[in-house]
């Protein structure tokens, strides 16, 4: 069928919406019809960096309505609600254990460009056209692996859920399904973006004692206290590591770092107290330690975490009710934009005037 989408045809290059052709769903696949999908900045890493080939129709944070089934396929209807997450292939050790977001084959299925028989499900003028994250939710319908999707209730705004299969499932997921905090105890979130600002109010939910947000920006930080946080530090203005130290008694027995900058890295380190656990979750570059004094010395951990070692099929569902019972109001958070609006939605992410931008496709 023919289908609207956004296409990149080269690195850096904008967004530009064509018409092409999906084919249909193959063994186990399901058609998605697109209700609305969100920004991640990993739809601009790879615009940018060409981590995946082009071209390609990016997006993974899609939510939308399943409106053709393929073979094989017995736990999802045409009619139901569904939100999109990362590709894995369900069938490997790590995906059998619980971990499908350290699948053997997350980065071939992920940022390969084809689906996970090698094929490609996009096309235009007969040339192949890359998926991105067994999805592709920038157009206006998509092909998935159903065990990549989620039913979701239909009494739930479906517009809002796309980025819970991503950047809200990760910070949220690094508290809840990873840290796992015990209750009373300190957790510090580096950068008041969508995933550290998801990461403050799982760290609510877990009745983490004090939630210290740390970002430069002011407008951030208010949003933090709103959301759960307990405290604020000015990262351009404070001193982060003593301001910490003063708040928890000593250091924070928890962190989750979002920024990727390696400075900040390296505080997160510093302003644990011994034991302490710090979790990365940004793209990090390479970064300088001290491993005695800054890891080893006090027996600190730092670990890396992707997709918040989700379930996605288990926690999106759980992270809905937390929304409906009011106690994950991630909705605030969002804006949205129609699907003309797309470059404008990535500059908006990029400049910190939208914290998560959603583009409505219907």
């Amino acid at each position: 069928m023919q289908i609207q989408a956004a296409v990149t045809t080269g690195q850096s290059e904008d967004f530009a919406l064509d018409t092409v052709e999906l084919a249909e769903p193959a063994l186990g696949e399901i058609r998605v019809r697109i209700v609305a999908t969100g920004v991640c900045h990993t739809d601009a890493v790879a615009r940018d960096l060409g981590i995946s080939p082009y071209p390609i129709v990016l997006g993974h944070e899609g939510a939308g309505v399943v409106d053709a089934v393929g073979e094989g396929v017995t736990d999802l209807a045409v009619g139901d609600h569904v939100a999109l997450s990362f590709a894995h292939c369900g069938q490997c050790g790590r995906c059998l254990t619980g971990h499908p977001t350290v699948c053997s084959t997350f980065n071939e299925l992920n940022f390969g460009g084809a689906m996970d028989d090698g094929s490609h499900r996009l096309h235009k003028d007969g040339e192949a056209i890359s998926t991105f994250f067994g999805q592709s939710s920038f157009a206006t319908h998509s092909v998935v692996s159903a065990h990549n999707a989620v039913k979701v209730d239909k009494d739930v705004d479906l517009a809002l859920l796309g980025p819970l299969g991503c950047g809200i499932q990760t910070g949220a997921g690094t508290v809840l399904n990873r840290l796992k905090p015990e209750f009373g105890t300190s957790l510090v979130v580096y950068g008041c973006g969508a995933v550290g600002l998801s990461a403050i109010m799982a760290a609510a939910i877990a009745g983490c004692h004090q939630i210290i947000a740390v970002d430069v920006h002011d407008s951030r930080l208010e949003l933090a206290r709103e959301l759960g946080a307990t405290h604020v530090l000015n990262g351009g203005k404070d001193d982060v590591v003593e301001g910490i130290r003063g708040i928890s008694g000593g250091g924070s027995e928890y962190a989750v770092e979002t920024t990727g900058v390696p400075a900040v890295v390296r505080q997160s380190l510093q302003a644990l107290r011994p034991l302490g656990v710090s979790a990365i979750v940004g793209v990090t570059p390479d970064v300088t330690l001290n491993v005695h004094e800054d890891l080893m010395a006090e027996g600190k951990s730092m670990i890396g975490v992707i997709e918040g070692d989700s379930v996605p099929r288990v926690f999106i569902p759980q992270l809905v009710d937390y929304y409906r019972d009011g106690r994950f109001p991630f909705d605030k958070l969002v804006r949205f934009y129609s699907f003309s609006e797309i470059s404008q939605a990535f500059e908006d992410s990029k400049n910190g005037t939208t914290v998560k931008p959603i583009l409505r496709l219907e």
